[in-house]
């Protein structure tokens, strides 16, 4: 396909740009001020079982992929080794050959410690880059890649934690030069923190119970950059909250309800007026750590700007702002005999934050050695770039 390098370049200044403003009007609505980062496809979900269920994983039962969702659930894993690959054509309503590929694995260094790793591979596709007046310069396949290195230590009976390092690898342009302008891939190291929490020990009347809680702080890195020239991106720190709750029928029928909560720590854009002041928010040119610090209170709300110049701001929108940043996944999982699975789930987000609202359907086997899974999504609305997204995995124990 071809792609504009002017587009590409564009993308490495995206955070220099001002929340939309609505001027000279009286009434209020909600404004468009999506949080745009570097390599977001770090926050795809990998497996098609926490896919098929909505895009949960910060406390569901763990497996190979928990390296990606909450590396601390490993510590109890009843399996000694797990290995898993997955993998997914992306955005294939849009795009015919962009996608995306996964493999993870673990194995437990006797009862308390756990070691694994996994390997992300994005292509997205052959693309035909033309110059600022349309003409040919090359092609080339853009791609990037996420290498992590996962440990998890067992606290007690019940809790444990976890820790990744990974490094980040993203080439758009192939070194490309427009104009006077170098490009570079970018590059980045950053780490995740988890913890989790499993009881194993409850009931639901005579039925045995089980309730887990995680959290997970992911990809706390340097900024990149993708010119020589250009500032820094964020890449896309994510907080991410969960519980499941599994519920043993009998020997043959268990059912699995979790629910998880996101959030950006990215700082998000600021409201400016025409001449570049910022009229509410906060300055998003701050380094890593501070912006996950700002980024629980500077939304900037809804602002009119009036032909005269007075700025007004909706009460009460920058605390709502704030709250609509707030991605919400949940989903059930049914299973037969511990082999057959089928599963269900519903992820939402604000449409001022990307609108990415969908259904999500799968199905699974497992045979004790060996599974098969696969999801589907269906979206809200036409056009969706994620419509009849599929995901494909496959685990195997050891």
């Amino acid at each position: 396909m071809k792609f504009s390098l002017l587009f590409l370049l564009s993308s490495s200044v995206v955070f220099n740009s001002s929340a939309q403003i609505s001027s000279g009007g009286t009434a209020f609505t909600t404004q468009l001020n999506t949080i745009t980062t570097a390599v977001p496809f770090v926050l795809i979900s990998p497996d098609a079982r926490s896919s098929g269920m909505g895009d949960v994983g910060a406390a569901t039962d763990p497996d190979a992929y928990s390296i990606h969702w909450n590396t601390s659930k490993l510590a109890f894993s009843e399996k000694r080794t797990e290995i898993g690959v997955s993998y997914s054509p992306w955005l294939r309503n849009l795009i015919k050959d962009v996608h995306y590929t996964h493999a993870s694995g673990y194995t437990k260094l006797g009862n308390r410690h756990t070691v694994g790793a996994s390997m992300t591979y994005f292509s997205l596709g052959l693309i035909t880059f033309t110059g600022f007046q349309g003409n040919l310069i090359r092609e080339f396949n853009p791609n990037e890649y996420e290498f992590v290195g996962a440990y998890a230590l067992r606290l007690s009976k019940r809790s444990a934690i976890g820790v990744n390092l990974k490094y980040i690898y993203s080439n758009l342009t192939g070194g490309i030069n427009a104009g006077s302008v170098q490009t570079k891939p970018g590059l980045a190291m950053a780490s995740d923190i988890s913890y989790s929490y499993f009881n194993k020990d409850l009931s639901l009347g005579t039925w045995p119970a089980q309730w887990s809680f995680g959290v997970n702080i992911s990809n706390f890195g340097n900024k990149m950059a993708y010119t020589v020239e250009s500032a820094r991106d964020f890449i896309p720190a994510n907080l991410k909250i969960g519980s499941s709750f599994i519920v043993n029928i009998n020997k043959k029928h268990s059912i699995t309800a979790a629910l998880d909560v996101n959030k950006l720590l990215v700082p998000t854009l600021p409201a400016r007026d025409w001449g570049g002041n910022i009229v509410s928010g906060l300055d998003n040119n701050v380094g890593a750590l501070v912006g996950i610090v700002q980024s629980f209170y500077d939304a900037p709300g809804n602002v009119i700007i009036s032909n005269t110049g007075v700025v007004t701001v909706e009460k009460n929108s920058r605390l709502k702002e704030e709250l609509n940043e707030i991605n919400i996944g949940g989903g059930f999982e049914y299973q037969y005999k511990g082999m057959y699975v089928l599963r269900t789930g519903y992820f939402y987000e604000h449409k001022s934050k990307g609108a990415r609202q969908y259904l999500a359907t799968g199905l699974g086997y497992f045979n004790g050695k060996f599974g098969a899974d696969f999801s589907y999504l269906l979206t809200m609305k036409k056009n969706n770039p994620l419509a009849n997204t599929m995901r494909f995995s496959l685990n195997f124990a050891i």
